[in-house]
């Protein structure tokens, strides 16, 4: 049956008397092209044509015709499918990305401690030379090294620039396993350092030791950019590119747990090839052996890494499918230095805000320098010290797990302020015993024999339970009191004091211990003739963290209630304005509002013009 339209097109159609017998010669001609040649007609026919009044529409021929000329287009492959609850795209990505994960902190987690291993238990070399490895080196290179990527991430892809910077890290650590290393005598300057040592004083043991092993500080530097470059620059820059808001939301808390898990097994790890040693003959370097075992691992699962990314680029991710999002730049100020203190000066919330976050860097390189030194004259040799390394990895990859679980709790039953003194509290404890060991140990000798303790180890274990306790704090209670702290300043404030803290606290934090450290080597001689005084300068530093948590906190609940009720003040408006515009609450109208055909509710000032009239001719009348 025809349409309608069509059906009214026809009607006003011209009449066509022999419009049957036409159709009647053209299914004779059909019959007869078999048998008879085509012959052309002698009189063309009159073509049919439309009332110039009466057009037909245009859409009409060219739809039927699409119709007609294409089949229906397929169903789109349905892109919801999903698996316990998540999208099943979703997965592709994040699967690959927890694997990543694991792999670079599993990497890391080796490195981390074969580093320490490598220039605190060297030959002429000692916990000192962290300090001003840390200042003197490792600094430098890490600014060098961003602006090297700066200008690669300038004139490569971000898939070039990637491969361009895992690569060499790959290849370092391999190299240095099978070749660096077991060159180490022939490529060091012992003879060079020793005349060194000798002319300017045991004092300069720490800078003179990183020409002495050279190799172990390039090591030490190239493991420490692995956390910074690897972790923070390629893991995170990635898969920020590649995942949404609401999946990072979901997503990324998991990835801080996987750290953990992998912090774990690592610690396993670097403990089995720390014991190799046991199981060799004499005169065979264990630790050589060790090394070469775990740089191998380094080196496959640098490749594992690779190979990730590169088979989620190929296979996972459709570039042409990516949300084209242009992203503002976010108006937040470059402070100088100047500025910086200024802001910080100029508000004490700020300046309580700036204490927790040096307090916190000063006091974790004060205790782990020194509880280095202590370890290595408990486990002098590499393969023990190592070994010991994995079982702290292990606890606290453990201890990180338990109080990032445990966090919410401490969070949600007693506050922000009990959640930022625990931090502290638990380092001043922990520093008070490993320092009252170091230096009033002996009348606690035979207390601690019936343990099967010296003091020594004692100090190392306690000193052990501080790094733990102070790292694993750090991701579950003294960074996320930190951030909190900020949300109930008023705009200005929080983007200006966040900049300040950014610039002058982070590095001052970071560096003061290791120049405190540096000042007390070079003017007592030692790091053990300093154990008195880092110890007194701890405890400071210490109570003006609580008395900096105590103030903050009082402020900060001040401001935090302040915040509250202005929400609530803010809420309660706007009840009271939706009230009044839609009607008493219980859902009807008011008698001088009216709804019009479209839903909107018209207010008895914005009243039609037609009532308006008419109201206007009542009065007059």
């Amino acid at each position: 049956m025809e349409s309608g339209l069509v059906a009214s097109h026809r009607l006003r159609l011209p009449p066509l008397p022999s419009a049957t017998a036409h159709a009647h010669l053209l299914r004779h001609r059909r019959l007869a092209l078999a048998a008879t040649p085509l012959r052309l007609p002698t009189t063309t026919p009159t073509p049919l044509r439309q009332p110039a009044a009466l057009p037909l529409r245009p859409c009409l021929k060219p739809l039927r015709a699409a119709s007609l000329a294409s089949p229906a287009p397929a169903p789109a492959p349905d892109d919801s499918r999903k698996f316990l609850g998540v999208d099943l795209l979703t997965l592709k990505k994040i699967v690959p990305l927890g694997l990543m994960f694991f792999c670079i902190l599993f990497n890391y987690t080796i490195l981390r401690d074969t580093k320490d291993v490598l220039v605190v238990t060297a030959k002429g070399s000692s916990a000192e030379i962290i300090p001003f490895l840390k200042t003197w080196v490792n600094l430098p290179m890490a600014i060098g090294f961003m602006l090297l990527y700066s200008k690669l991430a300038d004139v490569l892809s971000k898939e070039a620039l990637f491969y361009t910077v895992i690569f060499p890290f790959i290849a370092f650590f391999g190299v240095f396993g099978y070749v660096l290393y077991p060159m180490r005598d022939a490529i060091h300057p012992t003879a060079l350092a020793d005349r060194l040592l000798a002319s300017l004083g045991p004092s300069f043991l720490g800078p003179v030791a990183i020409l002495r092993v050279w190799s172990f500080c390039l090591f030490y530097v190239m493991a420490e950019l692995w956390g910074s470059v690897v972790i923070s620059v390629l893991f995170w820059g990635f898969a920020n590119q590649i995942t949404t808001v609401e999946e990072a939301k979901e997503f990324y808390p998991l990835f801080g747990l996987g750290a953990n898990v992998a912090l774990i097994f690592s610690g396993r790890t670097v403990k089995y090839f720390s014991n190799m040693r046991q199981n060799l003959g004499p005169g065979v370097d264990g630790w050589a052996i060790s090394l070469r075992g775990m740089m191998s691992i380094v080196v496959i699962l640098g490749l594992v890494i690779a190979s990730i990314y590169w088979g989620v680029n190929k296979f996972v991710i459709d570039k042409t499918s990516l949300p084209a999002v242009e992203r503002k730049k976010k108006n937040k100020p470059k402070l100088s230095m100047g500025e910086s203190l200024k802001v910080l000066v100029s508000s004490r919330y700020v300046r309580d805000l700036a204490t927790l976050v040096v307090a916190y860097g000063i006091s974790i390189n004060l205790v782990e320098v020194t509880w280095k030194s202590k370890l290595k004259a408990q486990f002098p040799s590499p393969n023990e010290y190592s070994s010991f390394m994995g079982d702290f990895s292990t606890a606290t990859g453990i201890a990180t797990f338990t109080m990032m679980l445990l966090g919410r709790v401490i969070f949600r039953k007693f506050g922000w302020g009990v959640a930022a003194t625990i931090t502290p509290a638990v380092l001043l404890a922990t520093g008070v015993g490993f320092f009252s060991l170091l230096l009033f140990g002996e009348p606690l000798t035979p207390l601690l024999a019936k343990f099967g303790m010296t003091p020594l180890l004692a100090a190392v274990f306690v000193g052990a339970l501080q790094n733990i306790f102070s790292k694993s704090a750090k991701y579950s209670l003294f960074d996320p009191c930190k951030e909190m702290a900020y949300i109930p300043l008023d705009e200005d404030m929080k983007v200006k004091g966040k900049a300040a803290i950014d610039v002058v606290c982070n590095p001052l934090g970071k560096s003061g211990g290791a120049l405190i450290q540096q000042f007390m080597i070079l003017s007592f001689g030692s790091l053990a003739n300093s154990t008195p005084y880092l110890g007194g300068i701890l405890l400071v530093i210490v109570l003006a963290w609580l008395g900096a948590v105590r103030s903050l906190d009082s402020q900060f609940s001040s401001l935090a209630k302040e915040d509250l009720e202005r929400e609530q003040t803010l809420k309660a408006e706007t009840i009271e304005t939706t009230a009044q515009v839609v009607g008493t609450g219980n859902g009807s109208l008011n008698g001088n509002g009216a709804t019009p055909t479209n839903g909107a509710v018209i207010k008895p000032s914005q009243e039609p013009e037609s009532t308006a009239s008419e109201k206007s001719g009542q009065q007059s009348q």
